[in-house]
């Protein structure tokens, strides 16, 4: 019995019949494979032309299509997790001739004293550098810390400072270096910290509510579980906050809980281990010096 499906129509000139597949769509090449294209990542970016406010010189930055945005996931400190291309790669816009580096939606909020000290702290120094046409999250961190460091020497806000530090913890954990993401999250923890006490809301375009609950999430990230249920019991309790941000809160409590919980635990097991080694040493020495 012939198994091809086309059988009975050998005679027709027709070809290869016995070749041909039924299901699952093959995209020729021109040279006639059947390989698949991709779609090179410059079909997401585009070029606009900025002016800066430094030096007033004028280049250009590239950015991300909006029809290319691909939402895949949503972190608990509101990181989100893109496919398709990566915005967060072009966040930084950075003027390659003073070096006047900063995030996208900062790059015009500078004034006339923060220009002095970018034009002599940086733009002096400065000796230019080239990145590819597409970013890599390598160009990414370094642009974050050349923002970040620009805005340490014109005495930014601390929340400017603090959302810098936490998209460069952002960046580490896409990389999976832990030690590197907590390092910057604790110092993004540090500002927004400082922040809420020192500046009004909102605060990086954030209300009270939504920065209390990010102070909460940022404790627990790095560990510190008594501290971040206080945070996220202000939002808790607050009869403004929005329930949207009090579900957050009251989820993320309990995970910390949980974590403290967990943690408690296992320091209980180390000092019952440490005891009990002590223990054994105490009668080991016991058999040849007495008690």
């Amino acid at each position: 019995m012939n198994d091809n499906i086309f059988s009975g129509l050998e005679d027709l000139g027709l070809g290869k019949l016995d070749e041909l597949q039924l299901f699952g769509k093959k995209e020729e090449t021109k040279e006639g494979t059947t390989e698949k294209k991709e779609e090179s990542p410059l079909a997401h970016l585009y070029d606009q032309e900025v002016q800066c406010p430094v030096c007033g010189s004028k280049f250009k930055v590239r950015s991300v299509k909006s029809s290319s945005y691909r939402v895949l996931k949503k972190d608990s400190d509101f990181f989100i997790r893109y496919g398709t291309v990566n915005p967060y790669f072009y966040d930084v816009w950075l003027c390659n001739i003073c070096g006047y580096a900063t995030m996208k939606s900062d790059f015009n909020k500078i004034r006339g004293f923060q220009i002095e000290k970018i034009q002599k702290n940086i733009s002096m120094k400065w000796t230019g550098r080239t990145y590819p046409e597409v970013y890599t999250i390598d160009n990414a961190i370094e642009r974050y810390k050349l923002a970040l460091y620009n805005s340490v020497v014109m005495e930014s806000k601390t929340s400017r400072k603090a959302m810098n530090c936490l998209k460069l913890a952002w960046m580490y954990r896409l990389l999976e270096d832990d030690k590197n993401e907590q390092l910057f999250l604790a110092q993004a923890l540090s500002g927004f910290s400082e922040a809420y006490s020192s500046e009004d809301f909102p605060i990086y375009g954030m209300d009270r509510f939504t920065t209390e609950y990010l102070i909460g999430e940022l404790n627990r990230l790095v560990g510190n579980y008594e501290e971040s249920n206080k945070w996220y019991g202000k939002v808790i309790l607050s009869s403004a906050a929005p329930q949207k941000i009090k579900d957050l809160a009251r989820d993320q409590r309990d995970l910390a809980k949980q974590a403290e919980t967990a943690s408690e635990e296992e320091i209980g097991m180390e000092d019952d281990l440490a005891v009990d080694e002590k223990s054994k040493k105490s009668g080991f020495f016991s058999k040849f010096f007495g008690k």
